[in-house]
């Protein structure tokens, strides 16, 4: 019975255990980390803090000197963390909320110690009895990289402290205590030059992790909470000057809302009630009342926070063949300077001392430390300038494709265009319904979708006072390329594009009037399969649409736009991008736009893919980059892509690229600059002179131009086109401005653009000089059997020939067509260009008009 009961006692402590792990409160502590110079100090920190009982995952990211511990406080604490650590020489604190790390450190009393009896040494020529001075410098300056090495050596890890041990005991034992000295002082003092260039680099990190305020007043009774203690559905108050502790939906007040941190974008926000709020904004100039839509670590700072995190976590390609070729490299050189040292003096060569310094100096070369950091630190700093700008990259190997891409496929719905819809005509056909009825039923499932026509519906609706009602539609779901279905009222009811009127509808007949419709998205509606109404939408490019494929083209990079609208709205979207697309495909499924960016791939080469939709989601993951439009984007999109633009700036594309190819031509040059230094002091040492602290000098030294030269990554883009930055903040805080005014006064708001002189809604308004361009013609590749005449011609276009596939209002043009000019809308022009010529006085006098003042 006893042998009977064991299993049973066995499983009831495993039982017993896991509830234990499962009632753990996990929480992540962050630590800075200044012993950590190199990938072999991450194996030591994993083999201290793995066995502690209540660690549960121990990342460390070298380039910052940060080590992140998810661990249980109850079962071990963050003092218990840091005391392990420390033991191990590795200088560890913990790092407070908000803090930027140790920018200001001053040296270490090691280091000053070292320096000053290495400096008294030096004038032993006066007095030789101060030589022994500069043992006393070795000795001062040891006692960090001997408990490093200690810990090291016990843990069967062989690092750069252990084999500076070795230099430095080797020049003591050949009497050149004064190269023993100066070893020990070059570095030490370089590695705080290190760590002070590393925590410089990380600090816009740190910045970015702390946007999110501890604290924040409930708008009710005034109480100060704590920001992870509020619920969903909790109203705050805001007042100037503070940051949005959590991401919510103002519900009183109005204010300007800076979104910098969060898009990169510097320019004053409006906000007003039922506007949307994100954590980690700041309120410029007013009061507003905030019901929260999420808690504090769902927030979207929070999510940001967690995707860099893991993109510097990540390890790219090279990084990782990095790696592992240094992974046997270091023992390789350590065997091959034990030979060195011990063959020639046992084969009977001479000048067994010169034999011994060149086996010292390959011990010193044996440690990879600029080589490994090579990439890292370039990478971190390029992740950190993305985020900065709005754009996150989630991985090394998504940074390292960025700078290949040889083509971009653009959606168009929501990426190239606004995404903004507004319904230009809604008819009833036959007259088989009442217009209301339409409406409502219309409205009552468009509610229940997130696509951008879907607000529109529903606004034109309640523009005719008719109120959705969403729960009473049963049976919804989403038809992706197609529209939707739902029923309501006993009425099953599709809406959406051709596709849906060739599904639900036996009719294939369209009005007359819509043949006539150019440049527009044509939906249908179908109510127990007949077709009973029939829409229009329109919709414009966002303002650097134009500009931003004219930067990609710069490059080299083509630009092509993939949609599943209709080719007339293709045609439409190219003719206010001025011709820049250099192929239009429409009327696409997502499994099509799936096809097109593979063929893309094996035509072109590395290819990305810009969309914001649940359609474009199979492409964005198919695609070698996939970018996706954050806040304004589908969650699909966001999860399936490789990076995410927080703004609708799709200017940032070309600036992601550029960072890129950057960012590769960093770590190039800090790999050849790595391995070039090693292999000239061998050469010098085989050559000439083995000398030790030259050996020491290019490793550390080496070590230090690596991580400056990878900070020059932060500095990118700054600056580029300051004066076309301002422009379009202007552009785009005065257009919502009269947007806001246009709801509250629409009279008002047409005043304005009246003094504006020019269509108000587009881009910068201080821009209206249109461009001149010679006319080209516009090739439409059509389906089989279909054939139509070429669209109209416009007059103004850029001389660029245009694949367009897809047909344009029912049927296409054959593909030898020629003589269809597509061109700039006079709506969308170069408005940069014109910003910068423009006197400030007058920018500001076009400010003032534009708002009456």
């Amino acid at each position: 019975m006893m042998g009977g009961g064991e299993p049973y006692t066995a499983l009831e402590e495993s039982l017993l255990s896991g509830e234990a792990a499962a009632r753990r409160q996990w929480e992540k502590t962050y630590l800075d980390v200044l012993g950590v110079c190199c990938s072999a100090e991450v194996a030591l920190v994993e083999r201290l803090l793995a066995p502690l009982d209540g660690v549960r995952a121990v990342s460390v990211v070298v380039p910052s000197r940060t080590v992140v511990v998810e661990h249980d406080p109850a079962a071990v604490s963050q003092s218990r963390i840091v005391k392990v650590l420390n033991g191990a020489g590795l200088e560890a604190s913990v790092r407070a909320y908000g803090s930027s790390g140790v920018i200001g450190r001053w040296p270490s009393p090691y280091i000053v110690a070292c320096g000053a009896l290495l400096l008294a040494s030096s004038f032993r020529w006066l007095l030789p009895p101060l030589q022994w001075l500069a043992l006393g410098a070795a000795c001062a300056g040891a006692p960090p990289m001997l408990l490093r090495g200690l810990a090291a050596a016990s843990r069967l890890t062989l690092d750069i402290n252990i084999l500076m041990l070795i230099a430095v005991a080797g020049a003591v034992a050949l009497k050149d205590y004064a190269e023993a000295g100066v070893i020990v002082f070059l570095f030490t003092t370089a590695e705080w030059l290190e760590t002070l260039a590393c925590t410089k680099a990380s600090a816009g990190m740190s910045s970015l992790m702390s946007m999110i305020p501890p604290k924040a007043v409930l708008a009710e009774t005034g109480e100060v909470v704590n920001v992870r203690d509020i619920g969903v559905g909790a109203v705050i108050a805001v007042r100037a000057g503070e940051m949005v502790p959590v991401d919510g939906v103002v519900v009183d007040g109005q204010s300007e809302v800076d979104e910098r941190s969060l898009t990169g974008e510097s320019y004053p926000v409006p906000k007003q009630p039922q506007s949307e709020v994100w954590a980690g904004t700041l309120n410029l100039d007013g009061y507003i009342a905030v019901r929260t839509m999420a808690l504090a670590e769902n927030s979207t700072v929070a999510k940001m926070e967690s995707l860099v995190e893991e993109a510097q976590q990540s390890k790219s390609k090279t990084q990782r063949l990095i790696d592992s070729c240094a992974r046997y490299y270091t023992p390789a050189v350590v065997v091959l300077g034990a030979g060195v040292a011990l063959l020639p003096p046992l084969l009977g060569a001479r000048d067994a001392e010169r034999w011994f310094r060149l086996a010292l100096v390959l011990l010193v070369s044996a440690c990879p430390c600029a080589l490994v950091l090579s990439t890292p630190v370039a990478t971190f700093c390029a992740l950190l300038t993305a985020a900065r700008m709005g754009v996150l990259v989630k991985g090394g190997d998504v940074l390292e494709s960025l700078g290949e891409i040889r083509a971009v496929a653009f959606d168009k719905t929501g990426t190239i265009t606004r995404g903004e819809f507004s319904v230009d005509m809604f008819d009833v056909v036959g007259h088989k319904v009442q217009m209301s009825y339409l409406l409502y039923w219309i409205s009552s499932i468009e509610s229940k979708s997130s696509h951008p026509m879907a607000a529109a519906l529903v606004e034109y609706a309640q523009s005719k006072s008719i109120e959705p009602k969403p729960e009473c539609v049963a049976q919804f779901r989403i038809l992706p390329g197609e529209g939707i279905y739902g029923e309501i009222d006993g009425k099953r009811i599709y809406v959406g594009n051709k596709r849906v009127l060739a599904r639900g509808s036996s009719c294939q007949t369209v009005p007359e009037r819509m043949n006539g419709l150019k440049g527009v998205s044509i939906g249908y509606v179908i109510c127990d399969g007949d077709l009973v109404g029939v829409f229009s939408f329109s919709d414009d490019c966002r303002t650097g649409a134009a500009e931003a494929i004219r930067e990609l083209a710069s490059m080299g990079i083509s630009s092509v736009l993939l949609t599943g609208d209709s080719a007339e709205a293709a045609v439409h979207a190219q003719q206010q991008l001025g011709g820049a697309l250099e192929e239009l495909h429409s009327e696409l499924f997502p499994e099509d736009k799936v096809r097109l960016v593979g063929a893309l791939k094996a035509r072109a080469g590395p290819t990305m893919m810009v969309g914001d939709g649940m359609n474009d989601a199979p492409a964005l993951a198919t695609a070698d980059v996939g970018v996706s439009m954050g806040i304004s984007g589908s969650a699909a999109a966001m999860e399936t892509s490789h990076a995410t633009l927080m703004s609708s700036d799709i200017l940032r594309v070309p600036e992601a690229v550029r960072l890129g190819r950057r960012a590769r031509r960093t770590i190039a040059v800090n790999m050849v600059s790595s391995i070039a230094a090693k292999a000239a002091v061998l050469a010098l040492a085989v050559a000439w002179r083995p000398v030790l602290w030259a050996a020491v000098l290019a490793d550390v030294g080496t070590c230090l131009l690596v991580v400056l030269n990878s900070m020059l990554l932060l500095g990118e883009g700054r600056g580029r086109r300051g004066k076309e930055e301002a422009c379009r903040a202007t552009a785009r805080s005065l257009e919502m401005r009269r947007s806001q005014l246009a709801a509250v006064s629409p009279d008002a708001a047409a005043k304005s653009v009246g003094k504006t002189g020019g269509d108000a809604s587009k881009g910068c308004h201080c821009c209206h000089k249109p461009s001149k361009s010679p006319e080209h013609s516009v090739a439409i590749d059509v389906r089989a059997g279909e054939q139509r005449e070429s669209p109209t011609a416009a007059t103004c276009a850029p001389a660029k020939k245009v694949e367009v596939t897809g047909s344009v209002n029912g049927s296409a043009a054959p593909a030898s067509s020629s003589g269809a000019s597509v061109g700039c809308c006079p709506r969308e022009t170069d408005s940069t260009e014109a910003c910068k010529k423009m006197a400030p006085a007058d920018l500001v006098l076009n400010i003032c008009t534009t708002f009456g003042l």
